[in-house]
């Protein structure tokens, strides 16, 4: 039985699968997106995302482990000098898979796997809308001791927003004769 053991092996003997994935993350880093298969591209991220943090810190000792892995020293300097810097604030989750269909000849899922930050089309989007959204919780009402007459004075308020309706709902009928006369745009309306 297989508890607890989720590595996928990708049908390789382990000197290919590290070979694999040190050339796989070595094109990673150095073309910020590549096509392959979800199987690859989910043990890509397992292998190359520690590499990643790793870079966060700029030492002798760091680049020589991410070297022992990547083999690439143009992919370790890149790393090191673009990719750290625009990572450091983000706290994991450096890549993404971005699922294309199924591949012709072996009907394989295929995909983009690509560097978080580097995907312009995406960033552009997020930074059209509102931007950030913060999650907010609901905090309940406290019951004071001052709420009853509050609950009064809305009361007041929402008897007296009645009557004007009423007031409006006997003056509709006129402004729809006077539509059908003449068709008014929403800038020319009479005020009542």
């Amino acid at each position: 039985m297989r508890h607890q053991k989720k590595f996928n092996h990708l049908g390789r003997k382990s000197a290919h699968r590290k070979a694999m994935l040190s050339n796989m993350a070595a094109s990673l880093i150095i073309h910020k997106r590549i096509h392959t298969t979800v199987a690859k591209a989910k043990a890509l991220r397992i292998y190359v995302e520690p590499l990643i943090t790793k870079s966060k810190e700029d030492t002798t000792h760091s680049r020589r482990t991410v070297f022992s892995y990547l083999q690439s020293k143009e992919a370790v300097t890149e790393l090191f000098r673009e990719i750290s810097k625009k990572i450091m604030e983000r706290p994991g989750g450096y890549t993404r898979i971005l699922k294309t269909g199924n591949r012709f000849g072996d009907n394989a899922e295929m995909c983009l796997i690509e560097l978080v930050d580097y995907n312009e089309a995406m960033l552009t989007v997020k930074d059209d809308g509102k931007g950030k959204s913060t999650r907010r919780r609901r905090a309940g009402s406290k019951k004071k001791a001052g709420d009853e007459p509050e609950a009064k004075v809305t009361a007041k308020t929402e008897t007296e927003a009645k009557q004007p309706k009423e007031a409006k709902k006997e003056v509709a009928p006129a402004k729809e004769a006077e539509a059908e006369v003449t068709p008014e745009t929403p800038e020319e309306k009479p005020e009542v």
